[in-house]
C-alpha cells in the first residue's frame, strides 16, 4: 500500500473472524495548484480487502512502514495427544 500514510489504513477484524483491510488515497491539493497532469503513476479511491480468518486465531497484529502492511495471526497451540488409559486384566 505504497504511498499511504498509517492513518488512512485500517485493520479490524469483523464478526465470524473475517479481517478486514482498507484504505482510501485521496489526492493531494496543495501539490496541485497550477500544475496539469498528463498522466498520474498510482491509483487514487477507496481499497477493501476481506480474509476469512481459520477458528483457531488467537491474537491479530498489524504494523505499517514504508509501505508495506504486515499482517501477522498466531494460531493457538494445537491441543496435546490424549494418552491412552490402561486398563488392567486380571485374568482367574
Amino acid at each position: 500500500m505504497p504511498g499511504l500514510k498509517q492513518d488512512q489504513v485500517k485493520v479490524q477484524v469483523e464478526e465470524g473472524n473475517l479481517l478486514v483491510v482498507s484504505g482510501e488515497r485521496k489526492r493531494e491539493k496543495e501539490k496541485d495548484q497550477g500544475v496539469k497532469y498528463i498522466k498520474m503513476e498510482g491509483r487514487l479511491g477507496k481499497y477493501l480487502k476481506k480474509f476469512q480468518l481459520p477458528e483457531d486465531t488467537e491474537k491479530i497484529s498489524a504494523s505499517y512502514q514504508d509501505g508495506v502492511l504486515t499482517v501477522t495471526v498466531e494460531k493457538k497451540p494445537p491441543p496435546e495427544p490424549k494418552k491412552p488409559k490402561m486398563v488392567e486384566v486380571k485374568v482367574s
